[in-house]
């Protein structure tokens, strides 16, 4: 078998089956991530969504032994919206991350894998091989690094010189010593402005993030949202790309290349108010097929919320309402209280006290106290 003439093969079939970007790096542990995600666990900055065997996460060996080499690759997403709608006061809007445009890019990605391991795998009956997106153990990102598919960014990304930050990244272990690609040069220089961006300063610095702090992550938990995020969140349903969209190295990059990312702009930047009395199967219906619909509609529905609060959205009141007093959820009707207090005046201090003699979760009746004074302090 000549490995060079096979790497050749591999690079011109993933053209032929969607892929933008093929890189090849070394399996080698990646000693610098170690250190760094050492420091994240140390400081506290990990979400709880990451692998947290520091080992699996810095050394493809432990998960494929024998690994010699990795193959990653990376597909452009659009980063505008064609025909987009816009909001309204009678029907304001949320957005959607760019990140959860169209299908699920998870299983966009693995398509693209597994077409790749079929032919790698018809090329070498033997070969050994291990594929993972986003959710495993290996970063994408230290990965995408090494094999040359762009630079490791201040906030966090990988910028490609060809499609900017607008990547999905996946990767492919294997026992086959492929020849190791050149790393790019980072080209971030002195430039700061993902880092002076950033709506929470969750870029502690380049290319540390505080995942806590992030607004892509607190999108996605299922609890209360600290208030003092609840105002930065502004009309975010899922994920935040307020650190791409000011990255110089992303101005006019736009690609259209995957019919399934195109996203459906009634989905992607939906009405708030019709989320509020969504039902379970129409949730199902509408959102299943993006990536923002895996925790579920109880996230999408208290973000919906917090967006209403922040439209001031009057004709959302009768709708907070009947939230507050009949959702069984408690994070849904305290959510409803403070955005009620944020929207209404005065006179909704009389029906939230009539809440406070029917409530009975302790977080729930912070909520609806705190909201009668935000009312209070209006004054």
């Amino acid at each position: 078998m000549n490995i060079s003439i096979l790497k050749d093969e591999i690079v011109k079939y993933s053209k032929e089956i969607g892929i933008d970007k093929i890189g090849f790096a070394s399996a080698s542990p990646f000693s610098e991530l170690k250190e760094r995600l050492k420091i994240q666990q140390e400081n506290k900055f990990q979400s709880g969504f990451e692998e947290e065997d520091i080992e699996k996460r810095s050394n493809p060996d432990i998960l494929l032994p024998g690994a010699k080499s990795i193959i990653a690759i990376a597909l452009a997403y659009p980063s505008k919206m064609k025909n987009a709608p816009r909001s309204t006061k009678e029907d304001p809007r949320g957005i959607f991350c760019r990140a959860s445009w169209g299908k699920d890019y998870h299983h966009i990605l693995r398509d693209r894998m597994e077409k790749l391991e079929s032919f790698l795998k018809e090329k070498v009956p033997q070969v050994m091989l291990k594929s993972m997106v986003d959710t495993g153990e290996l970063s994408d990102r230290a990965v995408a690094e090494r094999a040359g598919i762009g630079w490791s960014a201040k906030n966090c990304s990988i910028i490609t010189p060809e499609f900017g930050s607008y990547v999905y990244l996946g990767e492919i272990i294997t026992n086959i010593p492929f020849e190791a690609d050149k790393p790019i040069e980072d080209n971030c220089g002195e430039c700061n402005k993902c880092v002076e961006a950033c709506p929470t300063d969750a870029l502690v610095q380049g290319g540390q993030l505080d995942s806590n702090k992030c607004i892509a992550f607190l999108t996605q938990t299922k609890g209360f949202l600290p208030e003092q995020y609840r105002k930065k969140l502004g009309n975010r349903l899922y994920g935040c790309d307020t650190c791409q969209t000011v990255c110089p190295e992303n101005k006019g990059k736009d690609f259209h290349l995957h019919v399934e990312m195109e996203p459906n702009p009634e989905i992607a930047k939906p009405k708030l108010k019709p989320l509020l009395t969504i039902s379970n199967r129409e949730f199902k219906d509408n959102f299943g097929h993006v990536s923002g619909s895996w925790r579920g509609k109880k996230p999408i529905q208290r973000n919906a919320i917090i967006a209403l609060a922040h439209f001031k959205d009057e004709s959302a009141l009768p709708i907070l309402y009947e939230l507050l007093f009949k959702d069984t959820r408690p994070v849904i009707r305290g959510t409803s209280a403070w955005a009620i207090a944020k929207i209404g005046g005065f006179e909704e201090i009389e029906n939230l006290q009539k809440a406070l003699l029917v409530e009975k979760e302790e977080k729930v009746l912070e909520e609806i106290t705190n909201g009668i004074s935000i009312i209070k302090n209006k004054q």
